[in-house]
Formats: C-alpha cells, sequence, structure tokens
C-alpha cells in the first residue's frame, strides 16, 4: 500500500496523530523483509498451513502478517483438508492491494506436473493422454496433469467430423513441441496411426497377391477411379476397370464408405502403389458376345446413351452397341438421334458388325423392317409409269413423292425431248402432280431416277420424216436472245431464227422486230439431228431457194453462232434485265456440268 493510500485511510478515521512521520513510514515489503519473508520469492512454490475453512475457501498462514485467501473451487480435495494441513503452494505475489498474498494451488500443481513431466519425456516421446475438451482449433489433453493441445490436424488420419465423440476418451500421443517458457505442450496421434499404418501397409503388400479377392472400404471418388482403403493399404480402381461396360464417372457406381470386394491386378512395391480390379471379378463378356449375338441376329436392349451421331444400346450386362443415325431409317434423313430415339426406350435391333478386340458392336434399327427400296424395286421394274407430287426442286432436278416417304428425282436433262432445260422451274412447281417414268432404282444407294421426256417417243428419232431444208413451217416465238428467237414448231421441237435471217433490213434488236408469243412462218434451212437443232428463215421465206441454197445458208448461220460473230455487240443489243436473265442462265448451266 502506498503512503498516499495510507494517509487517505487515517484522514477517514480522524486527524492524523501528530508524532506520525507519513514520510519516513515503512511499505509492507519493508515489514515483511523485516520478518519472516527474506526466504520468499514470487513465483516459487512454497509449504502453507490452513488457518481457517471457510465455505467459499480457506485462509493459509504463510508465515507472514497477513494470510492469503485460495477459494474453494481451486481445491479439488476440498471435504478431505482440514484446518493445520500445510499444503503446497504457489506464490504469485507477496503482497496485493489489499496487503495480502496472492497464492494458487491449481499453479502450484501444475508447476509440479510441467516439471515432472519434462523431466521425464522429451519432443518424439510417446505419452498417454486424456482428451477434456474442445478448444477452438482442436482438443485440450491431459498428460501426467499436464494440458496439451491436440490440433484438430493431428487427430486423425482423416478429418473427424464430430471431435465431441473423443472427450473422455484416452489415447497414445507424440510429443511434437515443447515450449518451456509459454510452458505449453503440442502432441500429435495422427504421426503415430500413420507410423502404425506404414508398418501395417509394408507388411500387407508383402502379404498381397496379385489375383486374390480382398474386402475394402470406399475411401475417395475422383473423376478417373475411386481410392480403396484395403485395410491399411490404399489401392486405386480406375474406372475402367470398374465394369466391362460404359460409365461415365466411378459415382454411377460406388459411393464413400461403401465396403467392395476388389482383386489385385498389380502391386508397385517401390512406389507403394496396388492397381485393383471390379470387373475382373466376373468373366469378359466380350469374349463370347460374338457367339451369343451373332451378326445378323436381332437384339433388344434399352437405350443407355445418345450422341449426335448415334444412340448406344445396352444388349446385356457390360456390353453396348451403337446404331449410328444412317441405320435408324430407310427413308428419314436424320441429323440427330435424340430426334429418334430416347434414353431409356427399349428397342429391338439387327447385329450388323461385332469387333471384340476393340470393343464395338455396330446395330441396325431400320434392318428390323423390309427395305422399301428393295420392296419398290420389285414392285415397280424399270419403265413402270408412276404419278406423284413434286415435293422439292433443286437447280438440277425435280423430286417426286412415289410412296413411304421415299422420293425419285427427274433430271433437267429427262424432262423434255427437244427444249434445254436449264431449271426444273421453268416446266414445274412444288405441288405439282405428275406422270413419270421409273428409269432406274439403286436401293444401295437409295436412289430412284425418273423421266418425264420417256413418256413419249423421241421426235429427233424420226426427224427426217416431220422436217426437210426447204419446208414453210409455222410456229409461234417461245424465247428471245440476243442472237436469234426461238420458235416452237410442232412436236414441241424448237426452231432457231438468227438474226441474220429475220429480214434482208440490218436488225440492231432481235426483240424490236419478234416479241415471245408472236406467230411467225419461216423455212427449214438446217436440220442437225446430231445437235438437235433446226435452222429456220425468215427471209427465205419472201423467194424460192434452191436446196443447195438454203443448205449453204444453213452452214453460214451454225459457223457464225460456234464462232460468236453476233456476240460481240451484245451489251449494246439487250437491256440490263436480259443480262441478268442471261447470267443466272450461265450460273445454272455451270452447276448442272459440275
Amino acid at each position: 500500500m502506498s503512503k498516499e493510500t495510507t494517509t487517505n485511510k487515517l484522514n477517514e478515521i480522524g486527524s492524523l496523530p501528530t508524532f506520525l512521520d507519513l514520510e519516513n513510514m515503512p511499505s509492507m515489503d519493508q515489514l515483511l523483509s523485516e520478518t519472516k519473508t527474506e526466504n520468499f520469492t514470487e513465483g516459487s512454490i512454497i509449504t502453507g498451513k490452513i488457518a481457517e475453512k471457510k465455505d467459499n475457501g480457506v485462509l493459509i498462514d504463510i508465515g507472514c502478517k497477513a494470510e492469503g485467501f485460495i477459494s474453494k473451487e481451486e481445491i479439488p480435495n476440498w471435504e478431505d483438508i482440514s484446518e493445520n494441513d500445510k499444503i503446497d503452494i504457489f506464490l504469485e505475489e507477496i503482497e496485493n492491494e489489499m496487503n495480502q498474498p496472492v497464492l494458487s494451488i491449481q499453479k502450484a500443481v501444475f508447476i509440479k506436473n510441467w516439471k515432472n513431466v519434462t523431466s521425464k519425456y522429451n519432443e518424439g516421446d510417446i505419452v498417454k493422454g486424456i482428451v477434456k475438451h474442445r478448444v477452438k482449433g482442436g482438443l485440450i489433453v491431459d498428460v501426467e496433469g499436464v494440458e496439451s493441445f491436440l490440433p484438430g490436424s493431428q487427430i486423425d488420419i482423416a478429418p473427424v467430423k464430430n471431435m465431441d465423440e473423443l472427450l473422455g476418451q484416452e489415447f497414445e500421443l507424440k510429443i511434437v513441441k515443447i515450449n518451456e517458457e509459454r510452458k505449453n505442450i503440442v502432441v500429435s496421434r495422427r504421426e503415430l496411426l500413420e507410423a502404425s499404418r506404414a508398418d501395417k501397409r509394408e507388411k500387407m503388400l508383402k502379404e498381397m497377391e496379385k489375383g486374390k479377392i480382398y474386402k475394402g472400404t470406399v475411401k475417395n471418388i475422383t473423376d478417373f477411379g475411386a481410392f480403396i482403403d484395403l485395410g491399411g493399404v490404399d489401392g486405386l480402381l480406375h474406372i475402367t476397370d470398374m465394369s466391362w461396360g460404359r460409365i461415365t464417372h466411378p459415382s454411377e457406381m460406388l459411393e464413400v464408405g461403401q465396403e467392395i470386394e476388389v482383386m489385385i491386378l498389380d502391386i508397385d512395391y517401390e512406389k507403394e502403389r496396388v492397381s485393383l480390379g471390379y470387373k475382373q471379378k466376373t468373366p469378359n463378356p466380350w469374349e463370347t458376345v460374338a457367339k451369343e449375338h451373332p451378326v445378323g441376329s436381332k437384339i433388344k436392349g434399352k437405350v443407355v446413351n445418345i450422341m449426335p451421331y448415334g444412340a448406344f444400346i445396352e444388349i446385356q450386362q457390360g456390353i453396348e452397341g451403337l446404331i449410328h443415325v444412317s441405320e435408324m431409317s430407310w427413308t428419314k434423313r436424320i441429323s440427330r438421334a435424340s430426334d429418334f430415339l430416347n434414353i431409356g426406350e427399349e428397342v429391338e435391333a439387327v447385329i450388323l458388325d461385332i469387333q471384340p478386340e476393340t470393343k464395338k458392336i455396330s446395330l441396325g434399327l431400320r434392318q428390323t423392317t423390309e427395305n422399301p427400296w428393295e420392296v419398290l424395286s420389285k414392285k415397280y421394274p424399270v419403265g413402270s409409269r408412276i404419278k406423284g407430287k413434286v415435293r422439292n426442286m433443286t437447280s438440277y432436278g425435280a423430286f417426286i413423292e412415289i410412296e413411304n416417304d421415299i422420293d425419285g428425282m427427274i433430271h433437267v436433262s429427262d424432262m423434255s425431248w427437244t427444249r434445254k432445260i436449264n431449271n426444273p422451274a421453268e416446266l414445274l412447281k412444288v405441288g405439282d402432280e405428275v406422270e413419270t417414268v421409273i428409269l432406274a432404282i439403286d436401293p444401295d444407294q437409295q436412289r430412284i431416277s425418273l423421266g418425264m421426256k420417256q413418256l413419249e417417243e423421241d421426235p429427233w428419232e424420226n426427224i427426217e420424216k416431220l422436217y426437210k431444208i426447204g419446208d414453210i413451217v409455222n410456229g409461234k416465238v417461245s424465247k428471245i436472245t440476243a442472237f436469234g428467237a426461238f420458235i416452237e414448231l410442232s412436236h414441241k421441237i424448237d426452231g432457231l431464227i438468227h438474226v441474220s435471217q429475220i429480214s434482208d433490213e440490218h436488225i440492231e434488236k432481235v426483240k424490236d422486230v419478234l416479241k415471245v408469243g408472236d406467230e411467225v412462218e419461216a423455212r427449214v434451212i438446217k436440220i442437225d439431228k446430231a445437235d438437235r437443232r433446226i435452222g429456220l428463215s425468215i427471209k427465205a421465206t419472201k423467194k424460192e431457194y434452191s436446196k443447195e441454197d438454203l443448205t449453204a445458208v444453213g452452214e453460214e448461220v451454225s459457223q457464225a453462232l460456234k464462232s460468236g460473230e453476233t456476240m460481240v455487240g451484245i451489251s449494246d443489243a439487250l437491256n440490263s434485265s436480259d443480262l441478268d436473265k442471261l447470267s443466272q442462265t450461265a450460273k445454272e448451266e455451270e452447276t448442272n456440268n459440275s
């Protein structure tokens, strides 16, 4: 207590006696040092005597003028102690603010236990400890009276989900760290478990045999497989060794904690690695699948997986076959398998091919029904006449519906004997019903060729009976070009009047003289059966010409067309719309030729 505090206390009592010299009054420390405190050291263990036992604690006499107080909660054997008993206590302070010594039994016990433990054990030694309670980050363990810290990561090899279940249990522990300054001990149970496991693993590896079956527990699952605890040794069960069939992820078969039987496939003693197999416990179904399901036989199975290019069908446990989109329908063009089949659907299919070495089976869905293309080839032999609607058109032909979603195609070259058709739209439109002739049926390529012109005889076969050089003919203008006009004659044959044969006068543009639909009279001046061309002349109708003269004129016109003399000024002879039409016609002809 300070002199100022003493003065204040005396002032509370009354006026100070004049004989007291406060400036030179001795302190409690000085008084203790003058009595029996010369051997007391703060922070040391001393012996005290119980002077009085109260309801809430005891007063301890350590030989000072004042006695120290220790609460009941700090005395473990409260019922057994009595007055005048001597006990060891820890002296924290010789004098506090109340002029009393500060004492502790627990700290005395701890220091004695600490000295006992640290004198007996060193870092790395094995001790026993009892789990007392949880703290942040781990557990407090009683090691021979010293509370030691067991971190959560050092409790077990695997993470502990519920540490409360360990309270009160006794474990063998390894001393990891002793901090003398902080009076702290860190212990580990995991290191002992790992060491024990290492010994057990080494022993198990020596005893293991390839090909033998062992029980284990699924410890962890990854994308590529599962780790199995065999009771001290972890083995890898790769996804490819789980099933003879298809699985996309190990979790489809296994779950953590599950007990399974596995076969030892390989042991790497140097790296302490074990490869495991699950499917190897049963015979490889691929070795007998060819005998059980020969090519051409029908099977029933379930759709287990669908990709854009096809569907996988489970034929039996561990065996799957693929139905490619091209083998799903005889008549429909299927771009995605999901448009035709659904997962879980039961289907019947035909075995098309088996490759046990590569574990591939090709299946066909359409083969379960009769090939309609073969049926059509029997039903409609070549030369048969059929009727159908135009379903679609391209630049090179028109597709005609026959039956059962099967189309045949009329190529532009088979539309007319007499006219050069550049685009089917010149004769047909979608929805038209037309009569055609079967020209060819190819069931393998799934193609049917149709013809329109074959419905009638080719007039060019008997052209010499129909027309002769010098004949006067009548017809209607069907097409205007820069070099002349086409005239539709009888039997749907077109003849060409060259621009030079329209009039005796010079003509700049054919369309200035003739128009589509005009009726004209002309004389035949050229018949080319090989090229299917008839040359006409309006000029030659004005007067009589000999056959030789007409033939000569016809040859001149042919040479002019071949050399392109009249085409030199085509941009002047035609307007822009005509040029566009000619350009489009040229593109279409180029497409047809390609």
